[in-house]
């Protein structure tokens, strides 16, 4: 047994196909006479290819995993457009007189090693990124085919050094049962894709194997516990067979939740919602038993084109997910560009600190024409369906009060053309921001509803970057702090008789469930694959022992005895769960 990094739960068994290291061999080829017009034009056509084949690929992606994950592929596109990659790339064709090809190896080779000295989890897994798209490029400037994949028809657990998002692309993940690799980690991108995909995942393997695996070993792959077992006996395979079929009834059973109420044991009703960026994430959604749409992240939209899109044609998506969700609400978030998430077609300048910069509704009101459009193909959609409008990123009163000014406008341009839409479309806004945590009573005289997004909230409060390893051990959800602020909004919305739900991460874990029962939060919306894990949790719950538990983590003083008071609630109710099966 080697013990890994968990990277993608599940347990698989099976036998292993080693996949060959997608790196190609590049002659250092110095030439004297170089025709740089003609290698320039050869590393132009390569990044031309290279980034209609990525936008292909994610197109693909997008039908298993949905609009989120495929958006891995954004980042590719992104490096081939940097310019300090592709100036480092250029100096060396036009300095040191080399063929495009050694060029692109060469500053692949540079930024990767600049990157692996860094002490950071994350740069260092955004180095296979670089490596991912630099080895693309090669391929075309060298006329290379695809390492190829073995036969759909065995089952295999896939073992590499390392995997990109490209070659995770090319897989049928029917057929592969697990996955190892021997360098990567939670935060890499194969590590999403296969979670996105449920395929077990153990990463971080490297220098850990006394010898090197080989086509055809039999292993078994713990995602969970992040164990890989080589050549297991007969009994260990055994223990995990019996182990994986708990998992296969499991999701079956979870599955059979779909169409049921997410209802206590003692009768207290919650309203579970799907958080969506496109249609396809809207069907797969309704498919786990989503209750409608809870946040409909609107940027992705606007996202891999070279221009706004039109009011006709946002107006054709919010009425095709209108119709999809029937009766059930669709929650619209406008356009929440800026902090990491940018448009290659709207300029944002450089920022000292985007994330706190230029961005959601601060954009929207600089660019009320936008705005406009975007409310006007809302409304519209609103006439299919039971829609809602959220503002992004609001910190003041005076915010909603000029996004609702040029609501109205929006209003008034349709009534004169006769166009049919919700006149009582309402209105709500994100919670955060600390500012609008802190001033929810002001803010709730102005707004029909609250959504709070707690992955923000979380970042803003406790003033923590988690996507910085240095600090990410800081980023708790469950600090005293975010709780204090959760009952403040929560409390001020109640006061005003206006409903609040949950969107961020903490809605869709099912650890949380006390904290929203105890708090009187009925509305819930998260990631289509949590759905039925938090259904799961609500059906075998009470609220008479959630208050209790919220109430006792409200007098808690840290965030490591808020947790373990949580999972401890989680590890009984599981434990009843399995009984009652039994």
């Amino acid at each position: 047994m080697i013990q890994g990094i968990g990277a993608s739960t599940g347990v698989a068994i099976g036998r292993a196909f080693v996949l060959p290291s997608w790196e190609w061999d590049v002659p250092d080829r110095r030439m004297e006479n170089i025709d740089l017009t003609k290698e320039f034009d050869r590393l132009y056509e390569g990044i031309r290819t290279s980034k209609n084949e990525i936008e292909i690929i994610k197109n693909e992606i997008k039908e298993m995993v949905g609009s989120e994950e495929s958006g891995i592929f954004d980042a590719h596109i992104a490096i081939l457009e940097d310019p300090v990659f592709m100036s480092e790339i250029q100096g060396i064709i036009e300095r040191q007189y080399k063929a495009a090809e050694v060029a692109v190896k060469e500053a692949i080779d540079h930024f990767v090693t600049m990157f692996d000295l860094l002490d950071d989890e994350y740069m260092k897994e955004r180095a296979l990124d670089i490596k991912d798209v630099g080895n693309r490029l090669l391929k075309h400037l060298l006329g290379t085919p695809d390492v190829t994949l073995p036969a759909d028809t065995q089952p295999y657990i896939l073992v590499a050094k390392e995997l990109s998002p490209s070659q995770l692309v090319h897989l049928n993940p029917n057929n592969v049962l697990g996955m190892v690799t021997m360098l990567g980690g939670k935060t890499s991108h194969s590590a999403i894709m296969a979670r996105a995909l449920g395929i077990p995942l153990v990463s971080g393997l490297e220098n850990k194997l006394t010898a090197p695996i080989q086509t055809g070993d039999l292993l078994i792959v713990d995602g969970d516990e992040g164990n890989l077992f080589l050549d297991p006996d007969d009994g260990l395979v055994d223990k995990y067979s019996q182990l994986a079929e708990q998992l296969r009834r499991r999701k079956e059973q979870l599955q059979q939740l779909a169409s049921v109420a997410a209802v206590t044991k003692d009768g207290t009703r919650l309203r579970l919602a799907g958080n969506i960026s496109s249609l396809k994430d809207c069907e797969i959604a309704l498919k786990h038993g989503a209750e409608g749409v809870g946040l409909f992240r609107t940027e992705f939209l606007y996202m891999n084109r070279s221009t706004f899109p039109t009011e006709d044609e946002q107006f054709e998506v919010y009425r095709q997910v209108a119709e999809k969700s029937g009766d059930h609400a669709v929650v619209i978030r406008t356009l929440d560009i800026g902090g990491d998430k940018e448009l290659e077609y709207f300029s944002i300048p450089e920022e000292e600190n985007p994330v706190l910069g230029y961005r959601g509704i601060r954009i929207s009101l600089d660019c009320q024409e936008l705005f406009k459009t975007q409310l006007t193909a809302i409304l519209r959609a609103s006439a299919y369906g039971h829609m809602k409008i959220l503002l992004p990123m609001i910190s003041s009163v005076e915010e909603v009060i000029e996004a609702k000014q040029v609501l109205r406008q929006a209003m008034h341009e349709l009534e004169l053309k006769g166009v049919r839409y919700d006149d009582k479309i309402p209105v709500g806004i994100m919670i955060e921001v600390p500012a609008a945590a802190a001033i929810a009573d002001l803010l709730a005289e102005e707004v029909d509803f609250f959504s709070i997004g707690t992955n923000d909230l979380v970042q803003y409060v406790l003033a923590v970057d988690r996507m910085n390893e240095q600090i990410a051990h800081m980023y708790h959800p469950y600090h005293p702090a975010i709780l204090r602020m959760l009952r403040t909004t929560v409390s001020a919305a109640h006061a005003a008789g206006i409903t609040v739900s949950v969107c961020g991460e903490m809605a869709g874990d099912e650890r949380s469930v006390p904290l929203w029962l105890y708090l009187g939060i009925h509305d819930l919306s998260m990631s289509p694959l949590s759905l039925l894990r938090v259904k799961h949790k609500i059906l075998n719950s009470k609220a008479a022992e959630g208050n209790l538990i919220g109430e006792q983590c409200y007098q808690l003083r840290t965030s490591a005895e808020i947790e373990a008071l949580l999972e401890q609630g989680g590890a009984k109710e599981n434990l009843n769960s399995s009984e009652s099966q039994e």
